[in-house]
């Protein structure tokens, strides 16, 4: 007897961490390319740039049987100035987005992650339609700005918000739910 996974199946726990196995990193890499080029088509060919060379990249991965399974979300972070860091790139697979918190999840990780690396400044360039979450979790506007052809809201994080993460490749697992 053959047992198939039903097509509205979603893995309970989720790992948030940063990406150490090169599989984390080529999955990371994967869904930016799924979500950036061929769902928003925000970049044409592909979304690396020269922050990648640097940038620490951050991930949710689904779990099965508590074993780590696929990268379903991920969020860059980097220094661009001494104390001041920058989130970008957060991207959540299509099918895994009513789940909840998932985004909200890697946030944490990416300024708690900066803060316990000297952060003084944390901000990104923020899609419209994800302000409200942002706002939501103690982030200010800082104005509207058009990158890549799309608007978007240059944001700062409230650090007190936000306790340093002192071992991101730990990290922690993320019990969610599926959204109603």
């Amino acid at each position: 007897m053959i047992i198939e996974r039903p097509a509205a199946f979603v893995a309970p726990e989720f790992l948030i961490r940063l990406a150490t196995e090169s599989w984390e990193i080529g999955g990371a890499a994967s869904l930016r390319h799924r979500t950036f080029v061929t769902e928003q088509a925000i970049f044409a060919d592909h979304d690396r740039d020269a922050i990648d060379r640097t940038a620490l990249p951050l991930v949710a991965v689904s779990t099965m049987a508590s074993e780590a399974d696929e990268v379903v979300g991920t969020v860059r972070i980097h220094e661009d100035a001494p104390g001041v860091w920058w989130g970008s790139r957060l991207a959540v697979a299509a099918e895994y987005r009513r789940v909840g918190r998932l985004g909200a999840e890697l946030i944490r990780l990416a300024v708690g992650t900066a803060h316990a690396h000297g952060c003084k400044t944390f901000l990104a360039h923020v899609q419209m339609q994800n302000v409200p979450l942002f706002e939501k979790m103690n982030w200010r506007s800082l104005g509207g700005q058009d990158l890549h052809g799309h608007p978007h809201m240059r944001m700062q994080a409230d650090l007190a918000a936000y306790p340093p993460v002192i071992n991101p490749a730990r990290g922690w697992m993320a019990l969610t739910r599926r959204a109603a």
